[in-house]
């Protein structure tokens, strides 16, 4: 999870308990932890709503290959589990 914040946003991760947070682009703020479970990974983000198309456009390609590489899963399977993640936790 934390190798691939760094793997893919470059950027300096900053541990807060066992939660994980970076800045970068049009992020104003990247939260991530592991679920109760350990078999769910939980993001919080908050969006600068002032970046460029083309920082906006950087930042969401980035954030999607991490998502890709922290949950071994691709846009649409993440879809499908995340349909039954209440009844995981």
């Amino acid at each position: 999870m934390v190798d691939a914040l760094k793997e893919c946003f470059g950027a300096e991760v900053r541990q807060a308990g066992d939660h994980y947070q970076i800045s970068y682009g049009a992020l104003k703020f990247l939260d991530v932890s592991i679920g109760k479970t350990g078999k769910t990974l939980i993001v919080h983000t908050e969006s600068n709503t002032d970046a460029s198309d083309e920082v906006i456009l950087d930042t969401n390609r980035k954030f999607r290959r991490y998502l890709d590489i922290a949950t071994g899963y691709s846009t649409k399977e993440r879809l499908k589990k995340a349909k039954t993640v209440g009844k995981e936790e």
